[in-house]
């Protein structure tokens, strides 16, 4: 259902403390972007040249733009990768108005690319951060080229009896219970616990990954507003669930006009496996890619599977948009140098590729 953070920083990605802030990676740098309402810390990676489309990184639950270091360096040459921490997440203080629903994020989302104006960009969201992406690209589809959602939190009628305790933090008075019933726990007790909610296999952890994911529940913990942004939060993925009408995700699902990656794990304990054929059937442009062994975080566990899908959903759109471009050029339209993959109307016709290795 939503997504609690399980850092992984694999053996090939060296990090560095950052005095009273989050681990950075090398090569990776971080900063903050004050908006109307709300300050977003922003996780960089320089492109490997100038001129790469942007591409921006949209973490889950409980989790931060650290999420997505595994990945990011996999794509610096075709993407200029940027991954922001939401609000009360992260680096990222709460926001002013204390709004932590899905709306209340996707709308920090879209203020931050309007007021950096990197959009359209190459949109990329985990879990609650899928849901998050999914209504940004639903809503602005000028800001969105293309959209990959890894284990997306959208709604489920039937929710995975392991999802339910996350979705119980979304119940007045449950993060404050649970704060005191756990008031013993040690960070290494949370953190082995949270890997064993989202990996297919904790022990794919590297031992630096871990004593990393250590230091980061440390500082977590210290944090006051640590468990209401949290609680907050689920309480938004819940009630996003129950949303009816043009409002709901999967209504929203449909409205994507974006050329969509979908990302899902077969040991996944908090998005149910079986909804992947459902989301394929919904997104209008959609390829999937099925991971059997794989939990929550795929992008973590896998990120050289997931760097190539994506290389193969870029290489497929810049040929349609090249395409394109040729038959408007052949009828004497004007052909616009800028031109987004959200600009083309697809076909109502589902594109479902499977990039399931070994099936």
């Amino acid at each position: 259902m939503s997504s609690t953070e399980s850092p992984r920083v694999p053996s090939a990605v060296d990090t560095v403390s950052v005095p009273g802030g989050v681990r950075v990676a090398d090569g990776e740098s971080m900063g903050s972007v004050g908006l109307p309402g709300l300050t977003l810390a922003v996780r960089s990676r320089p492109a490997a040249r100038e001129g790469l489309p942007p591409a921006l990184y949209v973490h889950g639950l409980g989790g931060s733009s650290q999420n997505w270091s595994a990945l990011m360096p996999l794509l610096a040459d075709v993407v200029d990768g940027e991954a922001v921490d939401l609000p009360g997440f992260g680096d990222s203080p709460p926001p002013d108005d204390g709004d932590y629903s899905v709306t209340g994020h996707a709308r920090a989302v879209i203020r931050y690319l309007d007021a950096q104006g990197r959009g359209p960009v190459h949109l990329f969201g985990n879990s609650l951060g899928g849901a998050v992406t999914t209504r940004v690209a639903a809503v602005r589809p000028d800001l969105v080229r293309t959209l990959t959602l890894v284990s997306p939190a959208l709604p489920e009628i039937r929710v995975q009896r392991t999802a339910v305790p996350t979705g119980l933090l979304a119940v007045p008075g449950v993060a404050s219970l649970f704060t005191r019933l756990t008031k013993d726990w040690t960070a290494e007790q949370r953190v082995r616990g949270v890997m064993a909610l989202c990996y297919g296999d904790p022990n794919r952890v590297s031992p630096e990954g871990f004593r990393a994911a250590v230091e980061e529940m440390e500082r977590r913990l210290k944090l006051p507003y640590f468990w209401d942004a949290m609680a907050r939060s689920a309480r938004g993925v819940v009630n996003a669930y129950t949303l009816g009408g043009q409002h709901g995700l999967w209504r929203q699902a449909e409205r994507v006009l974006a050329p969509t990656l979908l990302v899902y794990g077969g040991r996944d304990l908090l998005v149910s496996y079986r909804m992947a054929a459902r989301a394929a059937r919904t997104f209008r442009d959609a390829r999937l890619l099925t991971l059997p062994d794989a939990g929550h975080v795929a992008m973590m566990e896998y990120p050289e599977t997931v760097a190539t899908a994506f290389r193969e959903l870029l290489s497929d759109t810049e040929t349609l948009n090249g395409a394109a471009g040729d038959v408007r050029a052949s009828r004497g339209a004007p052909r616009h140098e800028d031109q987004s993959a959200c600009d083309q109307t697809p076909t109502h016709d589902e594109k479902l590729h499977s990039t399931n290795p070994g099936s």
